[in-house]
């Protein structure tokens, strides 16, 4: 039944008309053309010839020491070289060479780019760093503290004390609060006592 339906669906899709697919390419101008390189020629490349590069082994210089030239590589190099794998691993992997097995492994699952390990002394530094600025953020608190205006009266001990009768002669929040039945808290009182000036 499924299949049927496939059938008819395929059927009918390739006997309507395609829509016309826009392409928004913009047109060089003359300064493109002044500043562009010259491309090389691409060579087309058919499957018997990947098949061939497939089934002939990476050469041993190519492979020797790639754990230590990796990061140096130029980036074309590297995709040339990890596309070579790539051909080499679509074949029987009995008949990869342990250097290109060791190799295909070490460039898809190795310590370099962001896996790279982190370098000697990194944690001591960021912890310096770290506390470096732990310090300047409490020097600036106090500094802007040393050169704050004096806090507004209704911060004081006695302020407070007196909004607590006046919240107990108006009996404000009766249920759970400073005019309940029990209370033990301290109200609004939260600060310590007023300087004398």
């Amino acid at each position: 039944m499924l299949s049927r339906s496939v059938a008819r669906a395929a059927a009918r899709g390739s006997a309507m008309p395609m829509p016309a697919i826009r392409s928004y390419r913009t047109i060089p101008g003359p300064m493109a053309c002044a500043n562009a390189r010259p491309q090389a020629q691409k060579k087309s490349i058919t499957p018997q010839q990947t098949r061939a590069s497939s089934e002939h082994a990476i050469a041993n210089p190519t492979l020797a020491g790639i754990e230590k030239r990796w990061e140096t590589m130029p980036p074309q190099e590297q995709a040339d070289l990890w596309m070579q794998l790539r051909d080499r691993m679509k074949v029987d992997w009995h008949q990869m060479t342990v250097q290109e097995k060791k190799a295909a492994y070490w460039i898809a699952f190795g310590p370099h780019g962001p896996r790279a390990t982190p370098p000697k002394g990194e944690g001591f530094k960021i912890f310096i760093k770290v506390t470096q600025l732990t310090l300047v953020s409490i020097a600036v608190f106090y500094a802007i503290h040393l050169f704050a205006k004096p806090q507004p009266k209704t911060m004081s001990k006695e302020w407070q004390e007196a909004s607590n009768e006046y919240a107990l002669r108006e009996k404000i929040n009766p249920i759970y609060g400073i005019s309940s039945e029990g209370y033990e808290g301290q109200g609004f009182v939260q600060s310590p006592p007023a300087e004398k000036s």
